[in-house]
């Protein structure tokens, strides 16, 4: 590819940092050499789960990598297997993958080196197990769990079997970001003092339609896995109305906002769950079949730093405005001579004043697939840009957010909360919140909104401190057969 010298030369000037912050691989075994140490002009065989919505990414992704093949496609839809699944990879490639219905059939397939998950998110884990304990290496979509717990044995899992496991942040793999980061954490803005991520998109109405029938051609026992048996689908889109349902997904800040919240984390170089956290919010402007809030702000405390998250699914401007220092979908770092905007692509300086002082931008996300079939050649864990770890941190900071939220209380819009209190960042997002409804035509006066409590995270444990409630919600009850092992 044609960055791929850049590519390298960024991966290997970074190594030492990334082998530092990943959560002390480097004292890891050597991974397993079970097809492994493949030659550059040794084909990895790889079958994506779930190809209508980021499997469509991920046969992109792998399709354009070097000696990579799709081998095999799976999807629990027939249809889509086939239209969106085996259709695609033969129009790219002149080759039609095989087509499983059944994933547990995927990890049969001895032939088969890598899995790759793009399910829905009630799979990512128990999938990445099961591909880790038959032989396989994983590439998993962002969030890689459901819940804190499963994503925790999901790791041990990767160390145990010794697998290549990387987390679908593409953003780790950019190099405008990763230059970006390095020269925050060098000291350049001088220091940190709050980390914000912006989930600042439109999400409308997905209606009311109570039960409604399962498509045809569609395995449903298969496609709930982990969760309650139902005959019905309990929303009008099987492919992806399930993010706004907690069965199913984490709302879109473990949908769009877990990149931000990784990006978050990077900055302020945190290697484990944040010390406490808060969250408020609702679901705001219209009633439909979505459980998840479409309006959520958290604050979560890292020693003296803050990393504040903000979502909106209501229309919304920028934040800092419209201009080029503004951000909607991004990461705005506030240090004491200035802040840094991070977006998909690159990184941006800018002075106290919102005057540009310098940019970091190139990238795209080849570079993190393409960083992935390294390491599976290499088995160099430790050179994985979104090492499984790193996502599961990021992805556990946002459920421990959710789970503020789902032990929240109805409250009312008025003066900022005492949850809040003292905290002028924390003050100053409740007020803006308000001011952004009343632009959405809800008068705050007439609606409630769900405060959560501040809990305290034990982060050895990850686990909150005397808190029954909250610790429930670290984990889920598993339908027989599709249990989450309770360790590795």
């Amino acid at each position: 590819m044609a960055n791929q010298t850049r590519r390298r030369f960024l991966e290997n000037t970074m190594l030492a940092t990334a082998a530092a912050t990943a959560g002390g691989l480097m004292g890891q075994p050597i991974l397993q050499a079970a097809k492994a140490n493949k030659s550059a002009n040794e084909t990895v065989r790889v079958a994506v789960l779930g190809v209508n919505g980021r499997g469509r990414s991920h046969i992109n992704g792998f399709t354009g990598v070097e000696n990579c093949d799709v081998v095999a496609v799976c999807d629990p839809d027939e249809t889509v297997g086939h239209t969106k699944g085996v259709e695609n990879v033969h129009k790219k490639t002149g080759k039609k993958p095989t087509y499983y219905q059944d994933l547990r059939r995927v990890m049969d397939d001895d032939s088969i080196d890598v899995v790759s998950i793009a399910t829905p998110n009630h799979w990512h884990s128990l999938a990445a197990i099961w591909a880790m304990q038959a032989g396989k290496d994983v590439y998993v979509e962002k969030p890689v769990s459901h819940n804190i717990r499963e994503g925790r044995v999901m790791v041990d899992v990767a160390r145990k079997e010794g697998r290549v496991c990387q987390a679908g942040t593409q953003i780790r793999s950019n190099p405008g970001v990763i230059e970006g980061i390095k020269f925050l954490k060098e000291g350049g803005l001088g220091e940190l003092q709050v980390a914000r991520a912006l989930c600042y998109k439109r999400r409308k109405s997905i209606g009311h339609v109570g039960e409604t029938p399962v498509p045809k051609g569609v395995d449903y026992d298969l496609w709930l896995g982990p969760t309650p048996l139902r005959a019905d689908v309990p929303r009008k889109s099987l492919h992806y109305d399930w993010h706004w349902q907690w069965e199913y997904g984490n709302g879109d800040l473990g949908n769009q906002g877990i990149h931000q919240m990784d990006v978050a984390r990077w900055g302020i170089g945190a290697d484990t769950l944040a010390d406490s956290v808060i969250s408020f919010g609702g679901r705001f402007g219209y009633v439909d079949d979505g459980e998840t809030p479409n309006t959520e702000m958290s604050i979560m405390e890292y020693g003296d730093k803050l990393l504040v998250f903000e979502t909106r699914g209501l229309p919304t401007k920028h934040y800092l405005g419209g201009d080029a220092g503004g951000n909607d979908v991004g990461n705005i770092f506030h240090c004491e001579n200035g802040y840094m905007k991070c977006s998909y692509t690159s990184a941006v300086v800018f002075d106290p004043d919102g005057n540009e002082i310098k940019r970091f931008s190139e990238g795209d996300d080849s570079y993190h697939y393409n960083n992935f079939v390294d390491a599976v050649r290499s088995r160099r864990v430790e050179d994985l840009n979104g090492e499984i770890n790193e996502g599961h941190l990021s992805s556990a900071l946002c459920h421990l957010a959710n789970i503020s939220y789902r032990l929240g209380e109805s409250s009312d819009f008025g003066a900022a909360p005492a949850g809040l209190a003292g905290n002028e960042y924390a003050v100053d997002v409740f007020e803006r919140t308000k001011s952004h409804l009343k632009d959405n035509n809800v008068d705050p006066s007439q609606v409630k909104f769900a405060m959560g409590p501040k809990l305290m995270v034990d982060k050895k444990t990850e686990s909150f401190i005397d808190n029954a409630a909250a610790n429930a919600l670290t984990t889920r009850e598993y339908r027989k057969g599709y249990e989450v092992p309770a360790q590795a």
